[in-house]
């Protein structure tokens, strides 16, 4: 297998809340595209928001589940300030703040929130990861 992820998609239960959450309250950039689905360009990757039901059906498996669901998104930010602006950025979007931004104990700085369906980013400051895969920079 070819070691990159092209699109994550992350199912959602309203759609238009998602779609402002990340387009307006986070501004990614949305690519035109009206059929049920919404997609962001991201640096080297995409994102995409499908309703949750649809989402599970298509994945063969039961839409019914809540709590932690094992996964965790990340960014990585140049600097622990920014950490906390992107984290208070998704407070003001709707989101939820689960961990403010901290101190780690392998000398990073980070804090996690979650998108209105509990979907759970990680906004690290992390030295030896900056800057990211390949030399690029958001």
């Amino acid at each position: 297998m070819k070691p990159w992820i092209s699109l994550i998609t992350l199912g959602v239960r309203d759609l238009g809340r998602s779609i402002r959450f990340y387009e307006e309250g986070l501004r990614l950039p949305r690519m035109p595209f009206e059929d049920g689905v919404a997609f962001f360009r991201l640096h080297g990757t995409w994102l995409a928001l499908y309703p949750w039901d649809a989402l599970a059906g298509d994945a063969g498996v039961e839409a019914k589940g809540s709590g932690f669901r094992g996964v965790t998104l990340a960014q990585n930010r140049r600097t622990r300030e920014e950490v906390d602006e992107v984290l208070r950025e998704a407070v003001r979007a709707g989101g939820t703040l689960v961990k403010p931004g901290e101190d780690t104990f392998w000398g990073g700085y980070t804090g996690y929130f979650a998108d209105p369906d509990g979907h759970l980013w990680e906004i690290a400051w992390n030295p030896q990861f900056w800057p990211g895969p390949g030399g690029d920079e958001p």
